[in-house]
């Protein structure tokens, strides 16, 4: 059975910084690609960073980059997502997933729709 659980979550102010992290069980770590994405109330689920099945690439939606910083310890079958200069507008649900580690090089890696495991979710809430 396949577990995701993500934590780290909080209330900071602008400016500060939060470390996510992600915890996968049940399945090859190593195998799959993995991604954050977040949510705010009453919009789409939107794609924020992904890591390569090793760790040699990432990607970033344009808006954290040069913030965040996507990472993972395939030892430990976690990812992180270290959160930088944090704004309000980062406000959300976070969510980590795992994709076939396939998918990464593709236009798909950017879709919610192409990971297959996900977990609960963690509150981020940046105050101004």
């Amino acid at each position: 059975q396949v577990q995701v659980v993500e934590s780290g979550g909080g209330l900071v102010e602008a400016g500060n910084s939060l470390r996510l992290s992600c915890a996968a069980s049940g399945l090859t770590f190593s195998n799959y690609a993995m991604g954050w994405f977040r949510q705010a109330p009453g919009k789409e689920r939107e794609f924020v960073a992904a890591i390569s099945w090793r760790g040699g690439s990432t990607n970033y939606r344009d808006s954290v980059k040069g913030r965040f910083t996507i990472s993972r310890d395939n030892a430990e079958n976690t990812v992180y997502l270290q959160m930088n200069t944090l704004k309000p507008e980062d406000t959300a649900e976070y969510y980590c997933a795992a994709a076939r580690s396939e998918l990464y090089y593709t236009r798909s890696i950017y879709r919610a729709t192409s990971y297959d495991y996900w977990g609960q979710g963690t509150q981020v809430t940046v105050s101004s």
